[in-house]
């Protein structure tokens, strides 16, 4: 079964959602700033209070973290949310959204840069963006949510040499553990960036499971090391779908109206 490349809508995925333990990934959720270059990050906070209602309404939950891999896919809806890096953003208006509809979410965190901000994609010319401190992972925590690793830097794994690499790894853990006392037991690679070495360093570190950016949907046999996911973010505006919404639509020409 051929899925989007995107999530924006249940529809497209709700029978692959079924038949297997998928995960949902956003970055952020708020409004896009003036000079953005990863605009693919942004859902509004619209937009995804709208995908959390409906994904409640045809009964899906989210489970803990950790049952990821020992749920028994097609018996329960089940959906995992994760969040990359800690936007301050996603404290912001993912938090309250997610209280609306009773679901939890796994925020991966980037150890050393908690109450900063995003320096790996401004050292690429990306606009300045924050960070949730300390105090706001707190209240994250509090919500009844929970917290994964993103390295303490977010470099790219595999261009490090492997004691560097391992340090990203296991100290970011340490470090997230002593800092709000909770196990951090997930890890998720920056940028999907991973190889047999560094999958090998975070087994090593004890991580429970650890994320890709390969899209699909996990199944039982699926490595805990190298989980996949469902990219979210805002429906394409290119010409055709465009076309493709007018034509369901029915419209008149003069009466477009994008969802």
């Amino acid at each position: 079964m051929t899925l989007p490349p995107y999530y924006s809508r249940l529809a497209p995925f709700e029978d692959a959602f079924r038949r297997g333990q998928p995960i949902l990934t956003y970055h952020h959720v708020g409004p896009r700033r003036r000079g953005v270059r990863l605009k693919g990050l942004y859902v509004s906070p619209r937009l995804f209070a709208r995908q959390m209602a409906e994904l409640r309404a045809a009964g899906f939950t989210t489970p803990p973290y950790a049952e990821v891999l020992r749920a028994d896919p097609g018996q329960r809806r089940q959906v995992f949310l994760t969040f990359d890096d800690g936007f301050r953003d996603v404290w912001e208006h993912a938090l309250p959204a997610l209280e609306q509809v009773h679901f939890q979410a796994l925020v991966f965190l980037v150890a050393d840069l908690l109450g900063r901000t995003n320096e790996w994609q401004q050292h690429a010319g990306d606009v300045v963006e924050p960070l949730m401190d300390a105090g706001q992972v707190r209240d994250w925590l509090a919500a009844g949510h929970e917290i994964g690793a993103h390295t303490l830097t977010h470099p790219r794994l595999t261009q490090l040499p492997l004691p560097l690499a391992r340090e990203e790894i296991t100290a970011s853990r340490k470090k997230l553990e002593d800092a709000f006392g909770r196990p951090v037991r997930h890890f998720c690679y920056p940028y999907g960036d991973h190889s047999a070495a560094v999958r090998a360093l975070v087994e090593e570190a004890g991580y429970e499971t650890a994320c890709t950016t390969e899209p699909g949907i996990n199944q039982p046999d699926t490595p805990p090391h190298a989980l996949k996911r469902v990219t979210a973010r805002y429906p394409s505006r290119n010409w055709r779908t465009v076309l493709a919404w007018l034509r369901l639509r029915r419209l008149k020409p003069g009466a477009l109206c994008l969802p």
